[in-house]
């Protein structure tokens, strides 16, 4: 079958500058009276189901896309919010810390403004609790006239006595040393005794009381002023177990110091007037203490 060599009708070109023209009519049209409004609905709601299957995937692949920015930034705003608490944290730690700190210092504060005596805190530089020797390193020495056989208080009682001296530092013997024997009297009925370390921080023990005297659990025992060394009235220990051994001539006592001996983080160093040893201590035997940087080593006070 044979084309034409010629084909007659309308170009293309006039036909799309008849729909482009008849757009424009029928926007003036509408723009002007507002015929075509029903039409319009009408062509939206045939069309509709079609806009809404065209734009279901994109909206598919945007929701995911959110889900992901989601969950990330919700990882990052808890690993922020993680860190922050860890930090609050120890910043709380921290002022607990502080605020017993501040409960110790105050308790011991009023503890100085009840003596009599010229007192002054140290702190401790380092501890030795060996069942054979309790001594404890101060940094109070020679240059804050800090002397050999000093008491050492705290403001719960009596932590013990100053061993030996240096330019900055000094050591001190707790009560709970074996080597330490302090005079004491009971609160309650008087009766005086001596109260001697066992090389536990937490147990003493008060020797050379007879059967017949009045010595209860509970009764409180305080430094009696004897030996020339402690004031009298000082606390330094609360009776624990009372036992009467058959066949012996003296009541097995035990105590616990007062002074939290092995818990205490800075004491009182008192001064008083006398200058005699309440009890024979082996100077020799104490902790060695390196000198502080700035300051000249110098031997240990006999």
């Amino acid at each position: 079958m044979s084309k034409p060599l010629f084909r007659l009708g309308v170009s293309p070109t006039l036909r799309l500058l008849a729909a482009i023209l008849l757009g424009l009519a029928l926007m003036a049209l509408d723009h002007r009276v507002n015929e075509l409004q029903a039409v319009r609905g009408a062509l939206a709601s045939i069309t509709y189901p079609l806009q809404v299957a065209v734009d279901a995937p994109v909206r598919a692949v945007s929701r995911v896309f959110e889900s992901f920015t989601s969950r990330e930034d919700l990882i990052t705003e808890n690993r922020i919010l993680r860190s922050e608490n860890a930090e609050l944290r120890a910043r709380q730690l921290r002022f607990e810390a502080l605020q017993l700190e501040n409960d110790r210092l105050r308790a011991l504060l009023n503890t100085a403004q009840r003596a009599e005596e010229r007192v002054e805190i140290a702190k401790l530089l380092a501890v030795d609790l060996d069942p054979f020797r309790q001594q404890i390193v101060l940094n109070k020495g020679r240059n804050e006239d800090v002397y050999v056989g000093q008491p050492v208080i705290n403001a719960d009682g009596v932590i013990g006595q100053i061993l030996s001296t240096r330019l900055t530092s000094s050591v001190a013997l707790l009560i709970s040393d074996p080597s330490h024997a302090l005079p004491v009297l009971s609160a309650r009925t008087g009766l005086r005794g001596l109260v001697v370390g066992t090389g536990n921080p937490q147990r003493l023990e008060m020797r050379h009381v007879p059967l017949q005297e009045d010595v209860e659990p509970g009764d409180l025992l305080l430094t009696s002023g004897l030996g020339g060394r402690f004031p009298a009235d000082y606390p330094v220990a609360r009776v624990t177990s009372v036992e009467r051994p058959q066949g012996q001539p003296f009541l097995s006592i035990e105590a616990e110091p007062l002074a939290a001996l092995d818990r205490s983080r800075e004491v009182l160093l008192l001064w008083t007037d006398a200058d005699t040893p309440i009890a024979p201590i082996d100077a020799g035997d104490t902790l060695d203490v390196p000198p502080q940087e700035g300051a000249e080593a110098a031997p240990d006070t006999p």
